[in-house]
């Protein structure tokens, strides 16, 4: 631990602005775009961007139609989670539950503990549990921002899974959330907004997450809805002869099932979607909604919910409110059913406040944590004339002055997912196909699809920044050049050559790791830490740990 004292004190200056620029040469653009729109430089990244021209690489990542890398289709292949349909899901969500309600029905308490036990264990050696699942979730996650070529299409695929968060833990959606990701955000983050928005909220996995597929219209009768469901009928509930509810003997058409299917029965109005979609999807806190809006918006989205016999949206037409409503002066007469419900998520997605809104937390991802004025009118104007190409409203930012201005370049922090993908990235370190890297992103404080409340992880400085984070990148860091970091083969002879003299040895790492960035001090730090280290090869991975700990690779 001696060693990374020293280092650790230089990243502790994270916490204060980054250093004034130079203008920028080409190397500096081709590091600054590599560092926004990538998940940091790969070796031999830089000089090829430069080469190639910066802008027209800017243009190609704009120009890819499809999120999924095509070379990484093998890779996704060996993925049991990407092939599994949602209502598979669900059903191995049943079985577990299933055999953990038998489990805990047991009375002798060591008996059940076993059973428990055993349980636990089968599923974390089945591949193709629920547990195994989640954990494949993750893993793809990682490797597709290590190594997918498509690399704006994974920052912008990050930046909307947050916008749209969906707790993964969250009861059904650790069955919904597989397809949530691959198909509602990964689906549509290159599309239009409004296609994105509607997509999210059909999902089943923001219908449970946010309750909306609970909230139905105040007064309604929802258990008669729930018989005339069981006979065939369009109630809020399945038919409960089709094996969605776990068999217990009991005639679901009996008073006794009918007792039980009320105690279960939505209660009413929920307001929980309709306040974050209008807070967090849309709007914004200052957007200019009131509490009779959420209130309204709550009551047009009433029927939007789930049909668990094929783990899909439906709507029930029982239990919406066909009363009239006004959202932001706008009327709906109750009369269009589902269809209200469409207008109003067109509506919200053209609004002002919501360009405004997306349009500033674009601009935080990309430009600075403070999005600067110029940046956000620049991609509103794109929004109004692309009519909300989402495409369209990231190349507006990326041309815009303020993404190029000196202030902002190296002016934002590394989240733990961007750091440990940029890391791989810059020594040319191959994942393996288990869920120990993602394993290191959650304990640095980013468990992925873990976010529980409805904002997402945040985008500045200060979620990241403290003391105990930046002394665990940097334990992360000299692991990983040492070839010790489970989940990850790195090979530095690939990266930066074997020297007997420290200080090449240095300005080469300088070179391939940090795209010349390094500051005196840290050169100076990391000369001295090694000074006593007579073995070339241990001398270079702590000298590569040390520059990836350090402030300049934090910074981005």
């Amino acid at each position: 631990m001696r060693r990374l004292i020293p280092v650790l004190g230089l990243g502790l200056s994270l916490a204060a602005s980054a250093p004034a620029q130079v203008p920028m040469t080409a190397i500096d653009s081709a590091r600054h775009v590599l560092n926004r729109l990538a998940y940091g430089a790969a070796p031999g990244q830089i000089d090829a961007i430069a080469h190639e021209g910066v802008l027209k690489w800017v243009d190609r990542q704009l120009g890819f139609n499809d999120v999924h890398d095509p070379a990484l289709s093998d890779l996704e292949r060996s993925f049991d989670v990407l092939q599994v349909s949602r209502l598979e899901m669900q059903q191995m969500l049943q079985n577990n539950q299933a055999k953990n309600q038998k489990a805990q029905a047991v009375g002798d308490s060591t008996t059940r503990q076993k059973l428990l036990d055993q349980l636990r264990m089968e599923q974390q050696g089945d591949r193709r549990s629920l547990q195994a699942m989640i954990g494949q979730l993750q893993t793809v996650t990682m490797a597709r921002a290590v190594e997918s070529d498509h690399q704006l299409d994974e920052i912008l695929a990050d930046f909307w899974t947050n916008h749209f968060n969906v707790f993964i833990n969250k009861g059904q959606d650790r069955a919904y959330f597989a397809d949530y990701l691959e198909k509602t955000i990964r689906g549509h983050a290159l599309g239009r907004f409004d296609d994105l928005l509607i997509a999210t909220a059909k999902s089943p996995a923001m219908l449970f997450y946010l309750d909306n597929a609970e909230s139905v219209a105040d007064g309604s009768d929802v258990i008669l809805a729930a018989g005339r469901a069981g006979r065939g009928g369009r109630g809020i509930f399945p038919n409960p002869r089709a094996g969605v509810f776990p068999p217990n003997g009991i005639d679901p058409m009996s008073p006794t099932a009918q007792q039980q299917a009320k105690a279960r029965a939505p209660k009413g109005l929920n307001e929980n979607y309709a306040r974050e979609l209008m807070e967090l999807h849309t709007l914004g806190v200052d957007g200019g909604y009131t509490q009779q809006d959420v209130i309204a918006v709550a009551r047009i989205l009433t029927g939007w919910t789930i049909d668990r016999r094929n783990a899909s949206y439906t709507f029930r037409d029982p239990v919406h409110d066909n009363l009239p409503k006004i959202v932001l002066g706008q009327k709906f007469d109750g009369a269009h059913a589902e269809d209200e419900g469409m207008r109003l998520l067109k509506m919200l997605a053209s609004e002002p406040a919501t360009m405004h809104h997306v349009s500033a937390q674009l601009c935080a991802r990309f430009v600075n944590d403070v999005a600067p004025d110029g940046c956000i009118d620049d991609a509103v104007h794109a929004w109004k004339k692309s009519n909300g190409d989402i495409r369209e409203v990231v190349r507006a930012i990326l041309h815009s002055p303020d993404f190029w201005a000196a202030a902002n370049v190296q002016g934002k922090v590394k989240t733990p997912l961007e750091f440990v993908a940029s890391a791989l990235r810059a020594v040319g370190a191959t994942p393996d196909s288990t869920p120990r890297l993602a394993q290191r992103v959650a304990q640095l404080g980013e468990p992925l699809f873990q976010h529980a409340t409805p904002d997402g992880y945040g985008e500045r400085q200060q979620d990241w920044v403290n003391s105990g984070a930046l002394l665990a990148r940097m334990n992360f860091a000299v692991q990983l050049a040492s070839g010790r970091m489970p989940g990850a083969t790195v090979n530095l002879d690939n990266v930066v050559p074997l020297t007997d003299d420290h200080a090449v040895l240095v300005e080469a790492i300088n070179t391939a790791v940090l795209g010349g960035l390094m500051s005196s001090q840290t050169r100076q730090t990391i000369l001295k830490e090694i000074a006593d280290v007579p073995d070339p090869r241990m001398a270079r991975a702590l000298a590569v740990g040390f520059a990836i700990g350090g402030p300049e690779f934090q910074r981005q």
